[in-house]
């Protein structure tokens, strides 16, 4: 009886000890140290990612004029080819056959010319003196009027003929790029048949086309109304170009022009920008997306993406650092991304702290000690909004 009584005592020493040190251990704790940025407003490039294809500044298909068989294809396929370079050698033979014919019928018709002229200004003279009737004399007229026409009619079929026989040979429209050869050597061409032999396409400079939606232009024309956007400086519009793997290209472009309609099926508005290509980076068909700065927001409030949880409904919420450095939740409206920071338009204000570490420990009304971390200069990137890519067309 007298060891349980004895075992009793210490256990109850021993939880009045832990007792009493289990407050004094709270008061003594700090407060947790957390990562904060103060957020200010700033003026940052608003710019429109769009999706868009490159397409030819030039491109020129390539079909024969004339009838005949091709004896020669002098140039590589795939290669840059010069304006008026040779292409297809089709057989003269008829057409230098059908030239030389014309040029002997215009020599026929200028010797009868120099007789005919000859007689009316003899019977010019002889009619005066009345050594010729008048009949004689306008028959002399008629006569030298109707060579004159031969003559005519016999250049303009020599300057056919020789149309003819320059057709014989296919040359380049236009310098640039040109594709595989539909035919080769041997084949029978025919004049403006409906298949192209060739297609040369201009690379340096290149379209890129790209569209935006009707109502997305409408709702910048309205910020730009109402002061939420400011105009950018200066007359063009620099596009930036994002590739299909990711990278962006190393050269500006400029905004070309906009449609003056919008698209019924789609609802967008087609802009086209010109870049320049004297690498042949880019080539016709390529999908890639289109960076155009369309105004200046005044006034955003950045916050790092880190900064920002969501909500089970999808609510966006950060935690602010008050000024007796307890924990506040704030729930904010986030408008568009900028690289690695969101755009925050409702529910902060320039001053507020916002924590970026430290998050996963923190809960509100918590004391908490600030550090305010070094962060670069955001004002320089553009708020990005990106739009969708249009839908594959059957």
């Amino acid at each position: 009886m007298s060891k349980l009584f004895g075992f009793t005592l210490i256990t109850v020493f021993f939880l009045a000890g832990c007792g009493k040190s289990g407050p004094e251990a709270n008061a003594s704790a700090k407060p947790l140290a957390v990562t904060v940025v103060k957020v200010k407003a700033e003026n940052v490039p608003t710019v429109e990612e769009l999706p868009g294809r490159t397409s030819p500044y030039l491109i020129a298909e390539v079909r024969p004029q004339v009838n005949g068989i091709i004896l020669q294809r002098p140039f590589k396929e795939g290669t840059e080819v010069k304006a008026g370079q040779l292409l297809y050698q089709i057989d003269p033979a008829t057409y230098q056959a059908a030239y030389n014919s014309a040029k002997a019928n215009l020599a026929r018709a200028e010797a009868s010319l120099n007789s005919s002229r000859l007689k009316a200004e003899r019977y010019t003279e002889l009619v005066k003196i009345e050594a010729v009737s008048k009949q004689a004399n306008d028959e002399a007229d008629a006569a030298l009027k109707q060579i004159e026409a031969d003559v005519a009619s016999a250049k303009a079929a020599l300057d056919r003929a020789r149309i003819d026989l320059d057709y014989t040979k296919v040359s380049a429209p236009i310098s640039g790029r040109i594709g595989r050869s539909a035919v080769t050597p041997g084949a029978l061409v025919t004049a403006n048949q409906a298949g192209a032999l060739a297609t040369v396409q201009q690379l340096d400079p290149i379209y890129v086309d790209v569209t935006q939606s009707s109502s997305d232009m409408m709702r910048m024309k309205r910020d730009l109304a109402q002061g939420k956007l400011k105009h950018v400086s200066g007359d063009s519009v620099s596009v930036q170009l994002v590739l299909e793997d990711g990278t962006v290209y190393a050269k500006e472009g400029k905004l070309a022009f906009s449609e003056v309609s919008v698209d019924q099926g789609t609802g967008s508005v087609t802009l086209r920008a010109v870049f320049p290509n004297a690498e042949r980076v880019l080539l016709p068909g390529m999908y890639v997306r289109a960076r155009m700065t369309q105004g200046v927001k005044s006034g955003a409030i950045l916050v790092p993406h880190l900064a920002v949880s969501r909500t089970p409904l999808g609510g966006a919420v950060v935690m602010v650092v008050n000024a007796d450095n307890k924990v506040e939740s704030r729930t904010v409206k986030t408008a568009q991304s900028i690289g690695d920071k969101w755009v925050v338009i409702e529910g902060l204000s320039t001053g507020d702290s916002v924590i970026t570490e430290g998050l996963q420990k923190v809960q509100p009304d918590m004391l908490v000690t600030p550090q305010e971390a070094v962060i670069k200069e955001a004002s320089q990137e553009p708020i990005t909004k990106k739009t969708a890519a249009p839908a594959a067309t059957k």
